[in-house]
């Protein structure tokens, strides 16, 4: 009887065990399609900076090359 009652008690640890390596498993699935997620924005996100970087050259520049004109006209 005794031999049941700790057969009983380890089916249900293992089931434990089994339950809980199921929810990580998702979990770690979940985090991992976040993960990939997270990275693409990231992706999109450092060249949309990449573009606004290379606009602000192009302004300073503009912004120069009109200094330097007004410069000239007025000296």
């Amino acid at each position: 009887m005794e031999n049941q009652t700790n057969i009983e008690k380890l089916n249900t640890k293992v089931s434990q065990v089994l339950q809980q390596f199921n929810s990580l498993k998702s979990e770690n699935e979940n985090l991992r399609n976040e993960l990939v997620s997270l990275k693409a924005e990231q992706e999109v996100k450092s060249q949309e900076i990449e573009k606004l970087v290379e606009d602000n050259i192009l302004k300073d520049l503009e912004i120069e090359e009109i200094a330097n004109k007004i410069e000239s006209i007025l000296g």
